[in-house]
């Protein structure tokens, strides 16, 4: 059964487009308005190549040696060396979705016709991403200055045979690969080089993948905290509109929008209309605001991606139109950099508030509920040491969400002498949203239980939805049992995005 088509342009590629591509779902194809525009850049490096002009990056070495001139026999070792060079990436390789997007990000870049790059090398590339030939990309090694050297070199190791490639999921040298899926490795003539490894796209394909992760987590925080408000008989009243009419940031109304939702028809809240508590503590009555905040920086952060998956990060920049190749710093991850950085802490402070709900359900004195959701405690101790991993898991994303943005280690002889670490903010930003799963998945978890000692009146629809999923695949918990069982079950339901889609299906409008 073939797969979907895609094309791209360079400029109208949709971070949802870039997800399916991560999944393998989809078939790329060059735009044939990008193909004119990527032949006509090629046509102006072939002219200067041949002429006796030094140009940065054609015919002259790089960084610190772009004062060197570079003889015109000598342009095909220049390209291949600087592949060969550049390729000091350590650590573990990228995960298979987020190499994809790299390819995929690469060619996108590449499409927009200011690279310079032959049609032959793109088509390798864009047949590699259809015919599941992935690179192996080691995730350290990158500063974001000239952009993300090191990873994007050794993608480009694969395009002239060297390196290693997973084929169909299956890791060995990229030559191989490169057989096994009937293709074949090119040369690299004048620029093509410095234009594969120019660029921001390793730092973009982990920050999108989080970006859309962190989307959704958002969405699950709101469910997890009705839950919670259900489970604590918390009251409905700091969710109604007229409170966030009068701080109208958009965050803080769009999950109060959201919690009326999960939260109608609600039959616990009229069992305490009545009761002697004046207001809820802060980690309830004001997830409003602290979500909402966090979804500001969330709303930001795709602002910037949208615009970064489809900008021109080369250097230099080839402008066929007006016959000029141009030396800018368009391959400074300075703006995602900022971004990731922003990420990390709104999903931290999900994680935060989170944790603190838990506490007050598994607290006897603040919930009115068994000590730790036990029965019988003592003899057993029910969720008290899954708060103590959200609590750990809090701690660290704390210490990760120290930004990687304001920092900078001077390279490349003082020429590179203030670069980004955007790469960086990506990857602890990917290592804060796997906390944030846990610790959402911990306060579900918990939140369930609480509902089993109000039953039989029952929460709010979209409440009842998610409680109903979580029980589905988590029973009960009567006496003590492994929980890290329980806990893996629901952090499938919140990745999968089942959970969402349970609770969202409740409460779209009619």
């Amino acid at each position: 059964m073939s797969r979907p088509r895609l094309l791209i342009d360079g400029d109208t590629l949709k971070l949802e487009e870039i997800l399916q591509v991560s999944r393998h779902e989809v078939t790329v194809e060059l735009a044939p308005d990008a193909a004119k525009r990527v032949q006509a850049s090629r046509a102006l490096v072939d002219r200067v190549a041949a002429g006796d002009t030094p140009s940065y990056g054609i015919n002259t070495g790089f960084g610190t040696l772009a004062e060197v001139r570079i003889d015109r026999k000598d342009l095909r070792d220049l390209q291949r060396n600087l592949i060969l060079s550049h390729a000091c990436g350590v650590g573990h390789p990228l995960p298979l979705p987020e190499a994809r997007v790299l390819l995929l990000l690469r060619c996108n870049v590449l499409a927009k016709g200011f690279s310079g790059i032959r049609m032959e090398t793109l088509g390798l590339a864009i047949d590699m991403l259809n015919r599941d030939v992935v690179p192996v990309v080691p995730e350290r090694g990158s500063v974001g200055a000239s952009g993300d050297l090191a990873p994007l070199a050794h993608l480009a190791l694969v395009l002239i045979g060297e390196g290693e490639a997973f084929f169909e999921g299956v890791r060995m040298p990229s030559k191989q690969a490169l057989e096994k899926a009937g293709l074949k490795p090119v040369v690299l003539e004048a620029k093509e080089g410095l234009t594969l490894i120019n660029g921001t796209q390793a730092m973009c394909a982990v920050g999108t993948l989080l970006q859309l992760r962190a989307e959704m987590l958002a969405d699950v925080a709101d469910i997890a905290g009705a839950m919670t408000v259900e489970g604590l008989l918390g009251s409905h009243k700091p969710f109604l509109p007229e409170i966030h009419a009068v701080r109208p940031h958009a965050g803080q109304k769009a999950v109060a929008d959201h919690l009326r939702r999960i939260l109608k028809g609600s039959e616990l809240v009229e069992t305490h209309v009545n009761c002697s508590k004046v207001q809820d503590p802060y980690s309830l009555r004001c997830i409003p605001q602290v979500h909402g905040s966090a979804r500001e920086g969330i709303a930001f952060a795709r602002r910037i991606l949208e615009v970064e998956v489809n900008s021109g990060t080369d250097n230099p920049l080839v402008f066929a139109d007006t016959e000029t190749i141009l030396s800018g710093g368009n391959f400074h991850g300075q703006p995602i950099s900022l971004a990731m950085d922003v990420v990390a802490m709104s999903l931290t402070q999900l994680s935060s508030i989170s944790e603190r709900r838990v506490e007050q359900m598994v607290n006897p004195s603040l919930s009115g509920l068994p000590a730790f959701l036990a029965k019988n405690s003592g003899l057993n101790s029910g969720f008290m040491i899954a708060q103590v991993t959200a609590a750990a898991l809090v701690a660290e994303s704390r210490i990760l969400s120290h930004p990687a943005s304001v920092d900078s280690i001077p390279s490349s002889a003082g020429r590179e002498d203030h670069v980004s670490m955007g790469m960086t903010a990506a990857l602890k930003g990917r290592q804060v949203s796997e906390f944030a799963r846990s610790c959402l998945a911990i306060e579900v978890l918990v939140a369930a239980q609480a509902l089993d000692f109000r039953q039989p009146v029952k929460p709010g629809k979209g409440v009842m939805a998610a409680y109903e999923l979580v029980r589905s695949k988590v029973p009960h918990m009567d006496r003590d049992r492994e929980l890290h069982h329980d806990i893996t079950a629901v952090t499938a339901l919140v990745e999968s995005g089942a959970l969402r889609d349970a609770v969202e299906s409740t409460t779209r409008s009619p």
